[in-house]
């Protein structure tokens, strides 16, 4: 028995390191089963709610995606009209 304390109190920062690492990995695995259980109940929930959910959330997309392309078709307008009133040409490089 003493010759086990004379080695943990020669090799401290070894087993701290060990009990850290121990520790970490104990953090992972929760953290992984915690991801898991959020998941399955995920697609539980979409399970029961079935299509219908789905076709609901791709109407929104849809209308997500219409906002988008307007938003960029007025960007593109708003840089067209900058670059023609600050005698810009974007496709050259300035030097």
């Amino acid at each position: 028995m003493t010759e086990i304390k004379s080695w943990v109190k020669n090799n401290s920062t070894l087993v701290y390191f060990l009990i850290a690492q121990a520790i970490f990995v104990g953090g992972l695995a929760f953290s992984a089963w915690g991801y898991m259980v959020r998941l399955e109940s995920r697609v539980s929930t979409l399970e029961v709610r079935g299509p219908p959910h789905l076709a609901e959330i791709n109407t929104r997309l849809t209308v997500l995606e219409g906002a988008t392309r307007k938003n960029e078709n007025s960007i593109e307008r708003i840089v067209d009209v900058m670059t023609r009133e600050l005698h810009i040409n974007p496709g050259k490089s300035r030097q």
